[in-house]
């Protein structure tokens, strides 16, 4: 039965080899989407309210096991409902069409293209800082449309691409890490073991605030999904992707947490977004300090890169379902959605051309925080309503991993709606939008059903 509002989806012819995503790079894209701008540039709004070490720790060690449950949950909806689209395709199924697509316009509008600008911006303010005569702006617009057309080009490029900027990243963080605790010969003083006053930390609400920064810091352990259809054998190799990024990354961001207060002091970084530049100037000296900017501005060109390619597959899917959206799904002659890839890219350069930083990390948070916890929710809706469904990958410790994800996202996002109600209702009406834009679509739907029925 199609879906109210929805056109039938019919299953593409299955891809050449050639034509299709490895696992290798669908695990380089979830760590690009994750490691980006989010732990280079949130420790400085945490020591606003925290400047305790183990709470800050902490923090990242929630956040991990946050995601990983996380993740666990989306290896079975992934393997169970194996379709790219992520979100669009979980809701739409699990609940109904129009979940499905406020899901996908929020993941279109927020979920990637905001993400897209920050990571772009920050790329720009890294650089710039570096290089003064250099516009941070103009620096973001460049990259992202650079990304853009390589993206829209093929995916033999495309997924090169991310995987070689992935791989450098990862051995950039670990290089930065070790080399921390080598060449810092006065450590900070800072306590990494708890603390008298560090419970009444944990359980406040400046702690669920600065979680909203490290679950932000955390999104895109779920980018495979997105991909799904384009994936070797995907009901096999999503757990495995899933995990396995989401785990790295887990470890990444403790290590440059710890890093970042061993080595430099509190009051310099409180407030700061370049945290990576100030660390590296009391590890390397002014000019190491400089070389580093410039490496770390690098490593987000593949946070940049990995949101242009994962992001507009939901567009697609949304393309593929519904006759108003038609032109997002036409792909090239190599497979890619080349126009959804352009369309993401713009709503990308309006949020780097006209909004501020922290409003579009606190929005977007909010907004990705609510689209994810559906979607985990609907593990168990999934389970009561299609017990027999075929599930090839079955949740470790259900229903314990996803009860914990939705209770840590349930609790960061109404304090948010206490602590930030503007940004928090600003997402509220995106969302809200995107009920909108849902009707209008069916509407259009039924008058192009009807003038089909007349002409016959």
């Amino acid at each position: 039965m199609t879906p109210k509002g929805a056109s039938t989806y019919m299953p593409k012819k299955p891809m050449s080899k050639k034509s299709i995503f490895k696992p290798s790079t669908a695990t380089a894209i979830i760590i690009a989407n994750m490691i980006g701008t989010g732990v280079f540039t949130s420790l400085g709004f945490q020591l606003v309210g925290i400047q305790s070490g183990f709470v800050i720790l902490l923090l990242w060690v929630v956040g991990g096991i946050t995601a990983l449950c996380g993740a666990l949950t989306y290896a079975e909806l992934g393997a169970a409902l194996p379709r790219s689209g992520g979100e669009y395709n979980f809701l739409s199924k699990i609940y109904h069409p129009i979940a499905g697509f406020t899901s996908g316009w929020i993941s279109s509008t927020i979920g990637f293209s905001a993400p897209t600008a920050l990571a772009a911006i920050t790329f720009g303010s890294y650089l710039s800082a570096v290089f003064p005569v250099l516009s941070a702006k103009y620096l973001a617009v460049g990259l992202l449309i650079i990304l853009t057309f390589v993206h829209a080009s093929n995916r033999r490029t495309s997924g090169g691409v991310q995987q070689i900027f992935t791989f450098l990243k990862v051995a950039i963080i670990l290089v930065f890490c070790v080399l921390g605790v080598m060449l810092v010969d006065d450590p900070q003083p800072i306590n990494f073991m708890p603390i008298e006053g560090d419970l009444p930390l944990i359980f406040g609400s400046t702690f669920a605030v600065s979680l909203i920064y490290v679950n932000y810091a955390f999104s895109g352990w779920n980018a495979a999904t997105y991909i799904s259809s384009e994936l070797e054998e995907p009901q096999k190799s999503l757990p495995k992707i899933l995990l396995s990024g989401t785990f790295v990354v887990m470890i990444c961001y403790v290590a440059l947490n710890y890093i970042f207060l061993y080595a430099a002091p509190i009051d310099e970084m409180v407030g700061k977004v370049e945290i990576g530049v100030v660390a590296a100037q009391h590890i390397f000296g002014e000019t190491g300090a400089s070389i580093m900017g410039t490496i770390l501005s690098l490593m987000l060109i593949s946070t940049v890169s990995a949101m242009t390619l994962a992001g507009p597959r939901v567009l697609q899917v949304i393309g593929e379902d519904f006759k108003a959206f038609r032109s997002l799904s036409v792909t090239n002659k190599d497979g890619v959605p080349a126009r959804a890839i352009f369309f993401q890219s713009a709503i990308a350069l309006v949020f780097i051309l006209t909004s501020t930083f922290e409003s579009i990390l606190v929005f977007a948070g909010f907004a990705l925080a609510l689209n994810n916890f559906f979607a985990v929710a609907g593990i168990f809706v999934l389970r009561y309503r299609q017990p027999d469904l075929e599930r090839p990958y079955k949740t470790w410790l259900y229903p314990f991993t996803p009860l914990i994800f939705l209770s840590v996202t349930l609790w960061t996002v109404g304090y948010i709606l206490i602590e930030r109600p503007d940004e928090a209702f600003l997402s509220l009406g995106i969302i809200g939008s995107g009920i909108i834009f849902y009707f209008l679509a069916s509407l259009f739907e039924k008058s192009k059903n009807a003038d089909s029925e007349l002409s016959t």
